[in-house]
């Protein structure tokens, strides 16, 4: 998780409340746009053959090739972090969320073909939208009510982050299905991280890093609505 962090000169924290107000307004304006964004990209490729053809490449290269793509998404991932925490370039910073943007786009596609064909119900996206938006709301608030420093949760994260990858890569490599307790476990995860990052920006980023938070709480909820939409598509 610390790919999505920085410290560049005082935090939010030590600002004024002024600018302190206007940075938070800003990082969540532009978190909704982000999640705007993903959902019009999302629309677009499922109203054009542009969907079947990314579900097409990526089931048809099995497990391995899922773990391709997967190492590709981590690299794109970093790349997009790296731009979006530039100091030089505002230009290059919204560069890199649209490029994180597309990217989880891309990579969500297969789950929601597996999602409204298995679950046969129409309305598994909208329920699984709906439950991650509360959690997220539910766990921001608890940060901003408390303004308690979640920054110990870290190494926590970094652990639990190595411990799934090695999960997911045995089960790509081995053929075992991780199940929904996987899923729920990850949920759990994706919530702390959401709890981490919320807590940094305020703790870590500095008043002109509004571009970089927004991309680093896009990149937890998706990752909250990724395991949530699995389990709400779940035969169990």
């Amino acid at each position: 998780m610390d790919n999505f962090t920085t410290t560049f000169g005082n935090s939010v924290a030590q600002a004024a409340p002024i600018e302190r107000a206007a940075f938070i307004r800003k990082t969540y304006t532009l978190l909704a746009v982000a999640i705007l964004a993903f959902i019009g990209v999302e629309a677009f490729f499922f109203a054009t053959p542009i969907a079947g053809i990314i579900a097409s490449l990526l089931f048809s290269g099995g497990a391995m090739g899922w773990l391709l793509v997967l190492g590709l998404f981590m690299g794109v991932s970093f790349l997009a972090n790296r731009w979006a925490v530039s100091d030089t370039s505002k230009a290059v910073q919204y560069l890199g969320l649209g490029v994180f943007i597309l990217a989880e786009a891309v990579i969500f596609v297969p789950l929601i073909y597996l999602a409204t064909s298995v679950s046969g119900d129409g309305s598994v996206l909208m329920k699984a939208g709906i439950t991650t938006l509360g959690l997220f709301l539910g766990i921001t608030l608890t940060v901003f009510i408390t303004r308690t420093d979640f920054s110990f949760l870290g190494p926590i994260l970094a652990i639990g982050g190595f411990a799934a990858l090695g999960f997911i890569i045995a089960s790509a490599i081995f053929g075992f299905s991780l199940g929904s307790v996987f899923a729920f476990i990850m949920v759990a995860f994706a919530g702390t991280a959401i709890l981490y990052e919320t807590s940094n920006v305020l703790h870590r980023f500095n008043t002109s890093q509004h571009v970089a938070a927004s991309l680093t709480l896009f990149a937890s909820v998706a990752l909250l609505f990724w395991y949530i939409l699995s389990i709400f598509s779940s035969r169990d």
